[in-house]
Protein backbone atom coordinates (compact mmCIF):
# COMPACT_ATOMS: atom_id res chain seq x y z
CA UNK A 1 0.00 0.00 0.00
CA UNK A 2 1.53 3.23 -0.86
CA UNK A 3 0.62 6.51 -2.92
CA UNK A 4 2.32 9.37 -4.43
CA UNK A 5 3.91 11.47 -1.21
CA UNK A 6 6.20 14.01 -0.34
CA UNK A 7 8.96 10.81 2.01
CA UNK A 8 11.53 10.46 -0.33
CA UNK A 9 10.92 6.34 0.55
CA UNK A 10 7.79 6.73 -1.73
CA UNK A 11 9.31 8.85 -4.33
CA UNK A 12 12.03 6.22 -4.58
CA UNK A 13 9.15 4.01 -5.42
CA UNK A 14 7.33 5.54 -8.14
CA UNK A 15 10.52 6.40 -9.35
CA UNK A 16 11.70 3.07 -9.90
CA UNK A 17 8.59 2.00 -11.23
CA UNK A 18 8.70 4.81 -13.54
CA UNK A 19 11.96 3.96 -15.06
CA UNK A 20 11.10 0.23 -15.19
CA UNK A 21 7.37 0.90 -16.75
CA UNK A 22 9.25 3.08 -19.39
CA UNK A 23 12.02 0.53 -19.75
CA UNK A 24 9.68 -2.59 -20.17
CA UNK A 25 6.85 -3.34 -22.64
CA UNK A 26 3.34 -4.21 -20.94
CA UNK A 27 3.59 -7.72 -19.15
CA UNK A 28 1.30 -10.76 -21.16
CA UNK A 29 -0.85 -12.49 -19.04
CA UNK A 30 0.28 -14.60 -16.84
CA UNK A 31 -2.84 -16.26 -15.57
CA UNK A 32 -1.58 -20.14 -15.23
CA UNK A 33 -2.63 -23.04 -12.87
CA UNK A 34 -4.05 -23.45 -10.56
CA UNK A 35 -5.98 -19.77 -11.66
CA UNK A 36 -8.03 -19.35 -14.41
CA UNK A 37 -11.11 -16.97 -15.66
CA UNK A 38 -9.45 -13.69 -14.46
CA UNK A 39 -11.74 -11.07 -15.21
CA UNK A 40 -12.13 -7.29 -13.57
CA UNK A 41 -15.78 -8.10 -11.28
CA UNK A 42 -15.87 -4.49 -9.84
CA UNK A 43 -14.21 -0.88 -10.37
CA UNK A 44 -13.95 2.07 -7.59
CA UNK A 45 -13.83 5.47 -7.93
CA UNK A 46 -10.34 6.66 -7.05
CA UNK A 47 -11.94 10.21 -7.18
CA UNK A 48 -13.86 9.14 -4.33
CA UNK A 49 -10.80 7.72 -2.16
CA UNK A 50 -11.93 4.26 -2.84
CA UNK A 51 -8.70 2.60 -3.08
CA UNK A 52 -8.96 -0.80 -1.93
CA UNK A 53 -6.73 -2.39 1.04
CA UNK A 54 -8.17 -4.67 2.88
CA UNK A 55 -10.75 -7.88 2.33
CA UNK A 56 -13.01 -10.12 4.15
CA UNK A 57 -15.28 -12.06 2.59
CA UNK A 58 -18.77 -13.46 3.80
CA UNK A 59 -20.82 -16.28 3.21
CA UNK A 60 -23.78 -15.58 0.02
CA UNK A 61 -20.55 -13.92 -2.03
CA UNK A 62 -20.22 -10.54 -0.12
CA UNK A 63 -16.64 -8.89 0.43
CA UNK A 64 -16.57 -6.58 3.05
CA UNK A 65 -13.42 -4.00 1.76
CA UNK A 66 -11.57 -1.11 3.30
CA UNK A 67 -11.20 2.06 1.53
CA UNK A 68 -8.10 3.33 3.27
CA UNK A 69 -7.74 6.84 1.44
CA UNK A 70 -11.57 7.59 2.06
CA UNK A 71 -11.58 6.60 5.56
CA UNK A 72 -14.68 4.08 4.96
CA UNK A 73 -15.42 0.72 5.66
CA UNK A 74 -17.62 -0.92 2.47
CA UNK A 75 -19.85 -4.09 1.02
CA UNK A 76 -19.47 -5.07 -2.29
CA UNK A 77 -22.20 -7.50 -3.73
CA UNK A 78 -21.52 -10.11 -5.82
CA UNK A 79 -22.16 -7.91 -8.66
CA UNK A 80 -20.11 -5.29 -7.49
CA UNK A 81 -22.43 -2.88 -6.11
CA UNK A 82 -20.36 -0.73 -3.33
CA UNK A 83 -22.47 0.07 -0.01
CA UNK A 84 -20.44 2.09 2.18
CA UNK A 85 -20.98 1.40 5.82
CA UNK A 86 -19.28 3.77 7.93
CA UNK A 87 -16.78 6.56 7.03
CA UNK A 88 -14.23 7.12 10.14
CA UNK A 89 -14.02 10.97 11.32
CA UNK A 90 -11.18 13.12 10.04
CA UNK A 91 -8.68 14.25 12.56
CA UNK A 92 -8.44 17.94 13.00
CA UNK A 93 -5.29 17.91 11.27
CA UNK A 94 -5.97 16.17 8.39
CA UNK A 95 -4.12 13.32 9.05
CA UNK A 96 -0.78 14.87 7.99
CA UNK A 97 1.04 13.33 10.95
CA UNK A 98 0.55 9.75 9.80
CA UNK A 99 3.36 7.95 9.81
CA UNK A 100 5.18 7.22 6.63
CA UNK A 101 1.89 7.89 4.63
CA UNK A 102 1.01 11.37 5.67
CA UNK A 103 -2.75 11.12 5.46
CA UNK A 104 -5.51 8.84 7.67
CA UNK A 105 -6.40 5.54 6.45
CA UNK A 106 -8.40 2.42 7.35
CA UNK A 107 -6.43 -0.39 6.76
CA UNK A 108 -6.92 -4.06 7.72
CA UNK A 109 -10.07 -5.63 8.31
CA UNK A 110 -11.21 -9.34 9.80
CA UNK A 111 -15.10 -10.37 9.33
CA UNK A 112 -16.17 -12.58 13.10
CA UNK A 113 -18.29 -15.59 12.37
CA UNK A 114 -20.87 -13.38 13.70
CA UNK A 115 -20.73 -10.91 10.86
CA UNK A 116 -18.94 -8.46 13.42
CA UNK A 117 -16.26 -6.38 11.48
CA UNK A 118 -12.99 -5.51 13.15
CA UNK A 119 -10.62 -3.01 11.25
CA UNK A 120 -7.38 -0.65 11.94
CA UNK A 121 -7.38 3.32 11.27
CA UNK A 122 -3.89 5.06 11.48
CA UNK A 123 -4.09 8.76 11.70
CA UNK A 124 -0.79 10.04 13.57
CA UNK A 125 -3.14 11.02 16.50
CA UNK A 126 -4.20 8.97 20.06
CA UNK A 127 -7.45 9.66 19.72
CA UNK A 128 -8.23 7.76 16.67
CA UNK A 129 -5.42 5.66 16.01
CA UNK A 130 -6.58 1.72 16.89
CA UNK A 131 -8.66 -1.25 15.90
CA UNK A 132 -12.34 -0.55 15.96
CA UNK A 133 -15.28 -2.47 15.61
CA UNK A 134 -18.37 -2.52 13.50
CA UNK A 135 -21.48 -4.74 14.86
CA UNK A 136 -24.06 -5.59 11.76
CA UNK A 137 -26.46 -2.72 11.71
CA UNK A 138 -24.53 -0.57 14.20
CA UNK A 139 -22.07 2.43 14.44
CA UNK A 140 -18.19 1.67 14.38
CA UNK A 141 -16.39 1.99 17.79
CA UNK A 142 -12.61 1.96 18.82
CA UNK A 143 -12.39 -0.87 21.26
CA UNK A 144 -8.14 -0.29 21.82
CA UNK A 145 -5.82 2.32 21.06
CA UNK A 146 -2.56 1.53 19.30
CA UNK A 147 0.47 3.99 19.29
CA UNK A 148 0.02 7.56 17.05
CA UNK A 149 3.62 7.47 16.01
CA UNK A 150 3.20 3.96 14.05
CA UNK A 151 1.34 2.39 11.14
CA UNK A 152 -1.10 -0.39 12.02
CA UNK A 153 -1.59 -2.40 8.53
CA UNK A 154 -2.56 -5.83 8.48
CA UNK A 155 -4.96 -7.85 10.60
CA UNK A 156 -5.59 -11.44 12.11
CA UNK A 157 -8.54 -12.82 13.81
CA UNK A 158 -8.07 -16.18 16.10
CA UNK A 159 -11.52 -17.31 16.28
CA UNK A 160 -10.71 -19.70 18.79
CA UNK A 161 -9.14 -17.40 21.22
CA UNK A 162 -10.92 -14.45 20.69
CA UNK A 163 -7.52 -12.54 19.74
CA UNK A 164 -6.98 -9.77 17.25
CA UNK A 165 -3.12 -9.53 16.14
CA UNK A 166 -2.49 -6.10 14.08
CA UNK A 167 0.68 -5.62 12.36
CA UNK A 168 2.49 -2.39 12.88
CA UNK A 169 4.46 -1.47 9.35
CA UNK A 170 6.99 1.80 11.19
CA UNK A 171 7.24 0.01 14.49
CA UNK A 172 8.23 -3.29 13.64
CA UNK A 173 5.59 -4.88 15.89
CA UNK A 174 2.59 -7.28 16.17
CA UNK A 175 0.13 -6.16 18.64
CA UNK A 176 -2.29 -8.77 20.09
CA UNK A 177 -5.44 -7.00 21.13
CA UNK A 178 -8.81 -9.42 22.71
CA UNK A 179 -11.91 -8.94 20.57
CA UNK A 180 -13.48 -7.57 23.98
CA UNK A 181 -11.24 -4.77 23.34
CA UNK A 182 -8.46 -2.78 26.03
CA UNK A 183 -4.81 -2.12 26.08
CA UNK A 184 -2.71 -3.97 23.25
CA UNK A 185 0.16 -6.35 23.77
CA UNK A 186 3.62 -6.16 22.06
CA UNK A 187 3.19 -9.85 21.02
CA UNK A 188 6.14 -9.69 18.78
CA UNK A 189 8.97 -7.16 18.17
CA UNK A 190 11.26 -9.82 16.12
CA UNK A 191 13.99 -8.08 14.10
CA UNK A 192 12.33 -9.69 11.09
CA UNK A 193 9.56 -7.53 11.34
CA UNK A 194 11.46 -4.36 10.79
CA UNK A 195 11.38 -1.93 7.90
CA UNK A 196 13.99 -1.10 5.75
CA UNK A 197 13.44 2.40 5.74
CA UNK A 198 9.51 2.83 4.57
CA UNK A 199 6.93 -0.67 5.32
CA UNK A 200 7.77 -3.64 7.22
CA UNK A 201 5.46 -6.00 8.61
CA UNK A 202 2.35 -5.70 6.56
CA UNK A 203 -0.54 -8.49 5.90
CA UNK A 204 -1.20 -10.89 8.69
CA UNK A 205 -3.10 -14.43 8.47
CA UNK A 206 -3.49 -16.76 11.07
CA UNK A 207 -3.06 -20.58 9.66
CA UNK A 208 -1.61 -24.43 10.74
CA UNK A 209 -1.64 -22.69 14.51
CA UNK A 210 0.86 -19.78 13.58
CA UNK A 211 0.77 -16.37 12.68
CA UNK A 212 2.07 -15.53 9.27
CA UNK A 213 3.24 -12.73 8.38
CA UNK A 214 4.45 -10.53 5.07
CA UNK A 215 6.97 -7.40 5.20
CA UNK A 216 6.67 -5.10 2.80
CA UNK A 217 10.14 -3.37 2.20
CA UNK A 218 12.42 -7.04 3.10
CA UNK A 219 10.29 -9.17 0.53
CA UNK A 220 9.32 -11.61 2.77
CA UNK A 221 7.03 -14.16 4.47
CA UNK A 222 7.37 -14.82 7.86
CA UNK A 223 5.97 -17.63 10.13
CA UNK A 224 5.27 -17.12 13.89
CA UNK A 225 4.46 -20.06 15.73
CA UNK A 226 1.42 -19.15 18.02
CA UNK A 227 2.45 -21.22 22.00
CA UNK A 228 0.16 -23.12 23.77
CA UNK A 229 0.21 -20.10 25.95
CA UNK A 230 -0.24 -17.74 23.43
CA UNK A 231 3.00 -16.26 23.31
CA UNK A 232 5.12 -16.01 20.13
CA UNK A 233 7.21 -18.17 18.93
CA UNK A 234 10.71 -17.77 17.08
CA UNK A 235 10.37 -16.39 13.28
CA UNK A 236 10.95 -18.63 10.56
CA UNK A 237 11.37 -17.00 7.18
CA UNK A 238 9.42 -19.16 4.28
CA UNK A 239 9.71 -17.27 1.45
CA UNK A 240 12.05 -14.11 -0.01
CA UNK A 241 12.35 -12.18 -3.29
CA UNK A 242 8.89 -10.91 -3.07
CA UNK A 243 9.37 -7.29 -3.63
CA UNK A 244 6.43 -5.02 -2.15
CA UNK A 245 4.44 -8.17 -0.96
CA UNK A 246 1.20 -6.67 0.78
CA UNK A 247 -1.42 -9.40 1.95
CA UNK A 248 -1.33 -13.17 1.50
CA UNK A 249 -4.32 -16.43 1.36
CA UNK A 250 -3.23 -19.54 1.56
CA UNK A 251 -4.65 -22.16 -1.11
CA UNK A 252 -5.38 -25.39 0.73
CA UNK A 253 -2.53 -27.15 -0.30
CA UNK A 254 -0.57 -26.91 3.08
CA UNK A 255 1.30 -23.71 3.13
CA UNK A 256 0.86 -22.74 -0.54
CA UNK A 257 0.03 -19.36 -0.78
CA UNK A 258 -1.00 -16.48 -2.56
CA UNK A 259 0.88 -13.23 -2.75
CA UNK A 260 -0.16 -9.36 -3.52
CA UNK A 261 2.72 -7.87 -4.74
CA UNK A 262 1.89 -3.97 -5.05
CA UNK A 263 4.58 -2.49 -6.81
CA UNK A 264 5.29 -4.90 -9.31
CA UNK A 265 1.81 -5.50 -9.93
CA UNK A 266 1.58 -9.13 -9.30
CA UNK A 267 0.00 -12.24 -7.65
CA UNK A 268 2.52 -14.85 -6.96
CA UNK A 269 2.22 -18.30 -6.15
CA UNK A 270 4.05 -19.52 -3.52
CA UNK A 271 5.06 -23.17 -3.08
CA UNK A 272 5.48 -24.59 0.71
CA UNK A 273 9.36 -24.48 0.05
CA UNK A 274 9.45 -20.53 -0.46
CA UNK A 275 9.58 -21.10 -4.44
CA UNK A 276 7.03 -18.66 -6.44
CA UNK A 277 5.69 -17.94 -9.92
CA UNK A 278 3.92 -15.20 -11.41
CA UNK A 279 0.35 -16.27 -11.86
CA UNK A 280 -0.76 -13.17 -12.75
CA UNK A 281 0.06 -9.64 -14.09
CA UNK A 282 -1.25 -5.55 -14.64
CA UNK A 283 -2.31 -7.40 -18.13
CA UNK A 284 -5.33 -9.21 -16.05
CA UNK A 285 -6.15 -5.71 -14.54
CA UNK A 286 -3.99 -5.63 -11.65
CA UNK A 287 -3.79 -1.78 -10.40
CA UNK A 288 -1.13 -2.45 -7.53
CA UNK A 289 -2.88 -5.31 -5.76
CA UNK A 290 -2.78 -5.02 -2.20
CA UNK A 291 -5.25 -7.62 -0.36
CA UNK A 292 -6.04 -11.29 -1.45
CA UNK A 293 -8.65 -13.59 -0.06
CA UNK A 294 -10.30 -16.70 -1.22
CA UNK A 295 -13.39 -18.43 -0.75
CA UNK A 296 -14.41 -21.94 -1.92
CA UNK A 297 -12.88 -21.62 -5.18
CA UNK A 298 -13.04 -18.05 -5.95
CA UNK A 299 -9.61 -15.79 -5.82
CA UNK A 300 -10.75 -12.93 -4.83
CA UNK A 301 -7.71 -9.98 -5.31
CA UNK A 302 -8.34 -6.37 -4.66
CA UNK A 303 -6.07 -3.24 -6.11
CA UNK A 304 -6.00 -0.17 -5.25
CA UNK A 305 -4.30 1.85 -8.03
CA UNK A 306 -1.46 3.68 -5.82
CA UNK A 307 0.98 3.70 -8.21
CA UNK A 308 -0.69 3.87 -11.83
CA UNK A 309 -3.27 6.56 -10.55
CA UNK A 310 -6.47 4.38 -12.45
CA UNK A 311 -8.87 1.56 -12.15
CA UNK A 312 -9.03 0.70 -8.57
CA UNK A 313 -10.69 -2.89 -8.95
CA UNK A 314 -11.74 -6.43 -7.51
CA UNK A 315 -10.52 -8.92 -9.56
CA UNK A 316 -11.82 -12.63 -9.53
CA UNK A 317 -10.49 -15.84 -10.78
CA UNK A 318 -10.62 -19.45 -10.16
CA UNK A 319 -8.68 -21.83 -8.29
CA UNK A 320 -8.47 -25.56 -9.29
CA UNK A 321 -7.28 -27.70 -6.28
Amino acid sequence: MFKKLKRSAVTVGVLVAAVAAAANPAPASAVSPPLSGARIAAHFDLAKGRTPENVALAPGGAAYVTFAKARQVAEVSPKGAVRILATLPEPPDGGVHTPALGFPLTTGLVRAPDGTLYFLYATGTPDLTGVWRLRPGGTPRRIAPLPANGLPNGLALDPCTGTLYAADSVLGTIWSVPTTGGAPTAWSTAPELASAGFLGANGLKIHNGALWATNFDQGTVLRIPVRRDGRAGDVRTRATDLPGIDDIAFTGRGDQLLAALDGPNEVALVQSDGSHSTVLTSADGLQNPTSIALRGATVHVLSAGWLTGKDPNLIRARLSR
